[in-house]
């Protein structure tokens, strides 16, 4: 039994190109070992590293089933890189998974970070990942998808130790140390979980249906209709992490469709319904396409209604056309939930808080032509269709759609 303050050793797997940046990663090394964690150092750059590694570069080539010599002797960097991207994906985890490391840390520019995340994305959340990395200042989507991946700045390139990169060295090196070593156990919940969706302009109705879920036994997880939240849940739901859905704001069909910021990709809303979980979905926030700053907007879209959310969020009413579309892509999600286990929710009086009579985005044409088009494509055999005459943030069509998803799940 360990007492306060003392805690089990950890192992932290370092891996990059020890090849161009040897000098960087033997420091970072040192520091772990200095500090009593142990390391599993892999070898991703394509020559003869500046120090033995635990993993040879041959070795992560030969998971892909690659072969080095051969790729090496083709002198083309893109090929390199992108053999040893596909070898650490499936090198890594079965290291993690054979209880090999607790965490991972990399650091690199551009090609390192192309080389390390893949494979820290395949590790489950929860466990330590940081790249440190050139690429951190910019968009990280692609970098950190839905893992939970800590991109943190370089600020110089990673290309020798100075004073300032050695600073960044040691906080990314504390970091993960902190992230190791005072682990405290986090009971596991015996609650069903529930996933759910939220937008600014949702978020009361939200609220109040977490409450009432709360109250009778779920958990419930809430992400934000971001693009990315929209893509961590479909990626969550494809998990098994969820008794069930409450996707009531899918307002993310509305930047895919039209063309915004916060696209979430063109497998929103099928996760659930190809899993067969049950859902209560809803069109929370389908009145808006998210875009930064005014002055950034495309010209094409001159003369149409904004609504300034704050200074780096304008919103744009959706149109009676784009409405249509968007309600042909939802049925034609929804409907791919063949066992049913689905029912949506139509709020009549408004899909957000500025979508209601006298507020900026109130269209009653507009959200006519939504309704209209899914009551006419969505299969009603698959689909239950309820209609309440609410706005969608009335706390009475929020527990509603609560009770409904609890009743489909206790089936």
């Amino acid at each position: 039994m360990l007492k306060d303050g003392e805690f089990e050793l950890s192992t932290v797997a370092i891996a990059g190109t020890f090849d161009s940046k040897g000098p960087e990663f033997l420091y970072v090394k040192q520091l772990f070992e200095a500090m009593g964690i142990k390391t599993l150092t892999i070898h991703t750059g394509v020559f003869e590293p500046y120090f033995k590694p635990d993993i040879s570069n041959v070795a992560v080539m030969k998971a892909d089933g690659k072969n080095l010599k051969e790729i090496a002797q083709k002198k083309d960097r893109a090929l390199a890189t992108a053999a040893l991207a596909k070898g650490m994906e499936k090198i890594v985890r079965k290291l993690y998974d054979e209880g090999r490391f607790d965490g991972i840390i990399s650091l690199g520019g551009s090609g390192g970070t192309a080389m390390v995340t893949p494979a820290m994305r395949g590790l489950p959340i929860g466990v330590p990942k940081i790249m440190v990395s050139t690429m951190a200042s910019g968009n990280v989507e692609k970098y950190v998808g839905t893992s939970d991946i800590i991109m943190m700045p370089s600020i110089v390139d990673v290309a020798g130790l100075n004073s300032l990169s050695k600073t960044i060295f040691n906080n990314a090196v504390y970091a993960m140390a902190g992230m190791l070593e005072h682990k405290r156990p986090i009971a596991k919940e015996t609650k069903p979980l529930v996933a759910a969706t939220m937008f600014g302009v949702t978020t009361p109705c939200v609220d109040y249906a977490k409450a009432y879920l709360e109250k009778r036994g779920y958990e419930v997880l809430v992400f934000h209709c971001t693009g990315t939240g929209g893509k961590t849940m479909e990626s969550l739901i494809k998990s098994g992490f969820f008794k069930g859905v409450l996707d009531l704001t899918t307002t993310e069909w509305c930047d895919e469709v039209v063309g915004g910021d916060l696209k979430a990709g063109e497998e929103r809303c099928e996760a659930a319904a190809k899993c067969g979980i049950p859902q209560v979905v809803s069109v929370g926030a389908l009145d808006m396409v998210n875009f930064g700053p005014i002055d950034t907007i495309d010209p094409k879209f001159k003369g149409r209604n904004f609504y300034p959310h704050n200074p780096m969020v304008t919103l744009m009413r959706t149109t009676t056309d784009e409405c249509v579309q968007i309600a042909e892509k939802l049925a034609e999600k929804w409907n791919m939930a063949e066992h049913g286990k689905i029912t949506l929710v139509l709020p009549l009086k408004g899909l957000s808080m500025i979508d209601s009579v006298g507020q900026p985005f109130y269209g009653p044409e507009e959200d006519k032509a939504l309704y209209d088009t899914l009551k006419l494509k969505l299969d009603r055999n698959i689909v239950e269709i309820i209609e309440m005459d609410e706005n969608i943030n009335n706390p009475k069509l929020a527990e509603f759609a609560a009770q409904k998803l609890i009743d489909m799940m206790e089936k």
